[in-house]
C-alpha cells in the first residue's frame, strides 16, 4: 500500500532523523544499505554545457521562437528571459530540421528588409525577426553560449536544393564559413554595418543534424566527406571554433553508428560526436506510456519510465567504446534528446512528476559519463503546445513556466559542482550523481520507488560534513502537475542539513533532491 505523505520539510527533518538514528562511521567498511559514501578525489571536469537547451522555430506546428518574442516592445518576452536566466542553461542551440532550409543572411540586416520563409517542416512561415544578432542577445543575457546548427547542404535532403516554389534553401560550406566570419571575425564589414561592432565570438558550431535519419539524405560516406569540407572552410575562418559532427545511426536494424568511420577519417577535423536521444519510446507490447492509458495506471507508466533511461545510458556507453577504440579525444554531444511518447511530443505525461525521475535519472547517468560527455539535454526549449519542452509559454502574453523536465534541470544545473566525483555505495533505491568544488560537494539524488521514502546516512570518505541544505521537489502526489495556474508547483523546498561525520535524511518516495555539503578533512 502506497505510503502516505507530508510537505518536503516535515516529512525530511534532518535534525530528528539526526537524534534517533546512530551516527555513521567517517569511513572504515562500512557498508550499511542505507548509507551513501561519497569519494572526495576529482574524476574529472564536468562540463558547463550539460544542461544545455534547444530552440527551433517550428511554425504552425508549435510556436516556439515567435511566441517568445514580444512585438509590442520588439524585443524577447521579459518574462521568458526572466525565466530561462534562472533556468540557466550553459548552452542554447538554435537549429534542428529548420537548418536544411534555413539562410542565416536572411536573418541579419534591417527588420523590414528581412524576407518571410516557409517553413517546410513545421508548417507555415517565419519572419526572420529573430536572425544571428536577436539569438546572440539572448544568450549573453541568460549566460549561455550560443551553438547554431548550420545548413549542412540540407543533409542531402534533394527537396531543399530547389523546391516546388523554385527556392534554392541549401547552402554549401562558403555559407557556412561566411556564417563564422560575420560571428567572429573583428572587422567583418557587414556585421559592423548592421550595428555590432565587436565580434560575436560564436565558438560551437554542428555539422549535419540527424544526417542519417531516414533514406532521402546522405550517405554515411558523403556525411563525412562534407564534414571536412565544411570544417575546413569555417576553420579558414576562426581556428578556435569548435565543432560538432554528426556521430549517429540510421532507423534500420542493425546499422552502425556513423562515429567510427567518421572519427577514422574526419576526426582531426571535429571536436565532439553529435548523435540525439529521440529514440526514448516504450518498449512494452501493452504499454501505459501511449495516450492516456498512464492515468489508470500511474505504477506501471512508473516502472516503464524508468526502464527507458537503461536505454539511454547503453547508448552513452556504445558511443564511449566506439571512441576509445578509435583513440580519439572528441567529446560526446546530445544536442537533442526527449520522451517520444504518443500523442507525438504533447502527451501531457510530461507535465505531471510521473516524469520528474526519468529526467532526473537521465541526468545523472549524463553527468556520471562527463569524463567523455560534454554537452547534453533533456528536453526541447519553449513553446505553446510541445510537453516536451522544458519551457511552456503562454499566448499571446502570460507566465512562461518550467515543465518537470525544466524543473529538474535548474535544480541539478544551479546546484552542482565542477569536478565529478565517485559514488562508493548507496541504497539501490537512489539514483545518485556527485560532484565537487572546493571545499563543496553536491549530490544529485532521485528515488526511484514510487510507494516508498528511503532513508539514508550522506557521507564523504575521510572527511567531516560542517553543514549543509538539502533542496527538493517532491509533491505529495506524483500525478501532480504544472500549468499556466500553478506555474511554480515544482519549485523545491529547501531545508537546512546538521553538521557530524554524517547526516541522516529521508527522501520522499519519487522525489528529486539536490544536496550541497560543506565538508573539511578529518583533524584527528
Amino acid at each position: 500500500m502506497r505510503q502516505s505523505r507530508r510537505k518536503f520539510i516535515l516529512d525530511c527533518s534532518a535534525v530528528a532523523l539526526s537524534s534517533r538514528l546512530s551516527v555513521a562511521p567517517n569511513y572504515p567498511g562500512h557498508t550499511s544499505p542505507a548509507s551513501v559514501i561519497v569519494d572526495p578525489e576529482p574524476l574529472f571536469d564536468i562540463s558547463p554545457y550539460l544542461y544545455m537547451q534547444f530552440m527551433e522555430p517550428l511554425g504552425s506546428t508549435d510556436s516556439s521562437v515567435e511566441a517568445a518574442w514580444d512585438y509590442d516592445t520588439d524585443d524577447w518576452r521579459k518574462d521568458f528571459v526572466d525565466l530561462v536566466r534562472q533556468l540557466s542553461p550553459g548552452v542554447v542551440r538554435f537549429g534542428g530540421l529548420f537548418s536544411r532550409y534555413y539562410r542565416w543572411r536572411e536573418g541579419v540586416g534591417p527588420v523590414r528588409k528581412r524576407p518571410w520563409q516557409r517553413n517546410y517542416v513545421w508548417g507555415g512561415k517565419e519572419t526572420n525577426r529573430v536572425g544571428t544578432h536577436e539569438f546572440v542577445d539572448f544568450c549573453r543575457r541568460v549566460g549561455a553560449e550560443p551553438l547554431y546548427c548550420v545548413n549542412f547542404l540540407s543533409d542531402g535532403r534533394r527537396q531543399f536544393w530547389k523546391t516546388r516554389d523554385g527556392e534554392v534553401r541549401t547552402a554549401a560550406a562558403k555559407e557556412a564559413a561566411d556564417w563564422v566570419s560575420y560571428a567572429n571575425d573583428p572587422e567583418n564589414a557587414q556585421r559592423r554595418a548592421n550595428g555590432a561592432v565587436a565580434p560575436y565570438n560564436i565558438r560551437l558550431w554542428q555539422l549535419g543534424n540527424e544526417t542519417s535519419y531516414g533514406d532521402d539524405g546522405f550517405t554515411r560516406e558523403e556525411s563525412i566527406r562534407h564534414t571536412i569540407e565544411f570544417a575546413k572552410a569555417m576553420r579558414e575562418r576562426d581556428r578556435s571554433i569548435q565543432l560538432i559532427g554528426w556521430g549517429d545511426r540510421g532507423h534500420e536494424k542493425g546499422d552502425p553508428l556513423w562515429a567510427g568511420d567518421l572519427l577514422d577519417k574526419a576526426g582531426e577535423y571535429i571536436d565532439y560526436v553529435a548523435i540525439h536521444m529521440m529514440g526514448q519510446h516504450p518498449r512494452r507490447p501493452h504499454t501505459a506510456l501511449n495516450g492516456l492509458r498512464y492515468q489508470q495506471e500511474p505504477e506501471q507508466a512508473w516502472e516503464e519510465l524508468l526502464e527507458l533511461t537503461n536505454l539511454t545510458e547503453a547508448r552513452i556507453l556504445e558511443l564511449e567504446e566506439v571512441i576509445s577504440s578509435k583513440k580519439a579525444s572528441a567529446g560526446i554531444s546530445v544536442t537533442e534528446g526527449h520522451l517520444s511518447l504518443r500523442p507525438h511530443n504533447t502527451n501531457p505525461i510530461l507535465r505531471e512528476w510521473l516524469t520528474g525521475v526519468f529526467h532526473a535519472r537521465s541526468l545523472n547517468i549524463y553527468q556520471r559519463h562527463g569524463a567523455r560527455l560534454k554537452i547534453a539535454t533533456a528536453a526541447d526549449f519553449c513553446g505553446t503546445r510541445w510537453t516536451v519542452n522544458a519551457v511552456l509559454l503562454q499566448v499571446p502574453k502570460g507566465a512562461s513556466y518550467l515543465t518537470p523536465a525544466g524543473s529538474v534541470m535548474q535544480l541539478f544545473r544551479k546546484y552542482n559542482g565542477r569536478k565529478g566525483l565517485s559514488v562508493m555505495s548507496g541504497p539501490s533505491d537512489l539514483d545518485i550523481a556527485a560532484s565537487r568544488s572546493e571545499d563543496q560537494i553536491f549530490l544529485h539524488v532521485a528515488n526511484l520507488n514510487y510507494s516508498g521514502a528511503v532513508e539514508a546516512r550522506l557521507a564523504v570518505k575521510g572527511m567531516t560534513i560542517a553543514g549543509g541544505r538539502i533542496y527538493g521537489i517532491a509533491p505529495d502526489n506524483l500525478r501532480e502537475y504544472v500549468d499556466e495556474d500553478r506555474p511554480d508547483v515544482f519549485a523545491p523546498k529547501e531545508a537546512e542539513l546538521q553538521p557530524g561525520d554524517s547526516v541522516a535524511w529521508r527522501f520522499p518516495a519519487g522525489s528529486v533532491s539536490a544536496v550541497q555539503l560543506q565538508v573539511s578533512n578529518h583533524t584527528s
